[in-house]
């Protein structure tokens, strides 16, 4: 297989910077190649040379979303201390929310539609990588390193925790005072608080 140009490597950057834009700004179905060329800065053909269709682009920015997302699942690791890892991956998602909202929002309108474009992802890779990270943390609560909790709903209140900040952004801003460092700062003091308190073994 032919290895890509760093030009080619740096236009289709371009594209899924643009796409992740404007589909986190108009959705799918509201979205169009006009509006990722414009926003690219390249020409309507020039984006069709690196993406054939707009669903391309649009499923190239979820998997580069989700792959983001997921590498610091896979970095739990199994000989780690369990709160310091746990809380390691928290304070990961914490940072990605505020990092990279956009990503965030997409990928919540996906799945609320009913994850038409990357709903068989979901239930193979997600699910396979998401099980055998529960089953980590099922030997730490057998082996008395974590109070006993459901290890799925333990990474289901992260996720949700983490990346409402980025979600649900509108609504966060009308009700904090508008300085972003204090809100992070105050968000994984708290996210912290509750875990490490709740997890430890009793």
């Amino acid at each position: 297989m032919k290895k890509n140009t760093r030009i080619q490597t740096e236009n289709t950057q371009r594209v899924l910077d643009a796409g992740l834009q404007v589909f986190s700004t108009h959705g799918f179905r509201g979205s169009t190649v006009e509006q990722i060329a414009s926003a690219a800065g390249m020409s309507k053909a020039n984006v069709l040379y690196y993406f054939r269709r707009k669903q391309d682009i649009y499923v190239a920015v979820l998997e580069k979303t989700l792959s983001e997302w997921l590498d610091p699942l896979q970095a739990l690791n199994p000989d780690g201390e369990p709160l310091e890892e746990l809380w390691r991956y928290a304070q990961v998602k914490l940072q990605l929310s505020r990092k990279a909202p956009s990503a965030s929002r997409l990928f919540a309108n996906e799945v609320i539609s009913g994850a038409p474009m990357i709903g068989q992802y979901l239930q193979n890779e997600l699910r396979n990588q998401v099980n055998h990270k529960c089953t980590v943390i099922q030997y730490w609560i057998d082996t008395g390193q974590l109070a006993a909790i459901n290890p799925l709903h333990l990474l289901f209140f992260i996720w949700s925790t983490t990346q409402h900040y980025a979600d649900f952004s509108a609504q966060i801003d009308a009700l904090h005072n508008g300085d972003t460092d204090q809100l992070f700062d105050d968000a994984e003091a708290t996210l912290k608080q509750l875990l490490l308190r709740g997890l430890a073994p009793t």
